[in-house]
């Protein structure tokens, strides 16, 4: 099965030699994403509920790319830089994800790549959609 690699319009530049999305038939994932604005290519904030709450916003728009959702979502580990800031970022996610619940896991890390940032996710997805059976080819 080919594996499919993109960063779709409208998302901000990895920092590194990635794409944000690899895709295997319908099994996604989506690396690890901080709470970057995509419109400034800087943080959203410097809180962890802004944070949390953009990188999720960022997720949908990406899952969108490949024709899903957030209710497509299987796993999210979250990587946090302060375990204290566990209460604000489950606020921005329950927020964001509604009633879907997947798994997760969340670990407290030393440090992460981006400066300022407070935290980062990645997550793994199953879209069945139609539109999500093969990328644009320009996208590859």
């Amino acid at each position: 099965m080919p594996i499919e690699t993109l960063t779709p319009p409208g998302s901000f530049a990895p920092i590194g030699p990635y794409s944000h999305i690899a895709k295997a038939g319908s099994f996604v994932t989506l690396s690890g994403t901080p709470g970057v604005d995509p419109a400034t290519g800087e943080l959203a904030g410097e809180d962890a509920y802004t944070q949390a709450r953009q990188i999720v916003r960022n997720f949908r728009n990406m899952l969108a790319a490949v024709g899903g959702t957030l209710e497509d979502v299987l796993h999210v580990h979250v990587y946090l830089k302060d375990c204290a800031d566990f209460a604000e970022m489950n606020r921005a996610y329950a927020e964001e994800f509604g009633t879907h619940r997947p798994a997760r896991t969340v670990i407290g890390v030393a440090d992460l790549p981006k400066p300022g940032a407070r935290m980062t996710m990645n997550l793994t997805a199953v879209c069945n959609g139609s539109e999500s059976d093969r990328l644009p080819p320009n996208w590859l």
